[in-house]
């Protein structure tokens, strides 16, 4: 009877696997940059942030305020948002990573997974850039777009690279 759920069992131990060592090495990454205000990476997306919507005529300058490990946006002379770890979208790769490599298929799985942080990444960017300008714009909507439209946003664009995944290249055959 186990024998039926092998392959099933496989892909969901490949899946905790991957997923608890990316998210150890991630949490020990944030260790290492605990005294440093915001974590390294988190400060290039918000610095990228800063450039596009400086670029589309956003006038942005960033706080940094270390003590809180934030940097704020500031945003046509007022501070809209801010920007914490979690803002990062990397736990959200995690997941996305973890999922693909779940189903791996040699090379084409290293190929998927760069294009897909790739798209993630700037999903996540655009993502960010939308909240400021709908929190500087109409700050009523604010907590909606914060708390549901851009994370269906970002979830939604892992679940639809997960669905190419399976339905294009993991559960393709071989064999046509």
């Amino acid at each position: 009877m186990l024998k039926d759920f092998k392959p099933v069992l496989g892909i969901l131990l490949r899946f905790i696997i991957i997923y608890l060592v990316l998210l150890f090495a991630y949490q020990f990454y944030l260790t290492g940059s605990k005294d440093t205000g915001l974590d390294p990476f988190s400060r290039i997306i918000a610095d990228q942030v800063s450039f596009l919507q400086n670029k589309i005529g956003y006038k942005t300058a960033l706080y940094d305020d270390v003590k809180n490990e934030q940097v704020w946006f500031y945003v046509k002379n007022q501070y809209v948002t801010r920007m914490v770890e979690g803002c990062n979208a990397i736990s959200v790769m995690i997941l996305f990573v973890s999922f693909v490599f779940a189903f791996y298929k040699g090379i084409k799985t290293v190929i998927f997974v760069l294009i897909g942080l790739i798209l993630l990444y700037l999903m996540n960017l655009l993502r960010i850039v939308g909240l400021n300008i709908v929190m500087s714009e109409h700050q009523e909507y604010g907590k909606m777009f914060h708390d549901f439209v851009f994370p269906a946003v970002i979830y939604g664009s892992v679940v639809l690279l997960w669905l190419v995944w399976i339905k294009f290249f993991a559960l393709k055959n071989e064999n046509s």
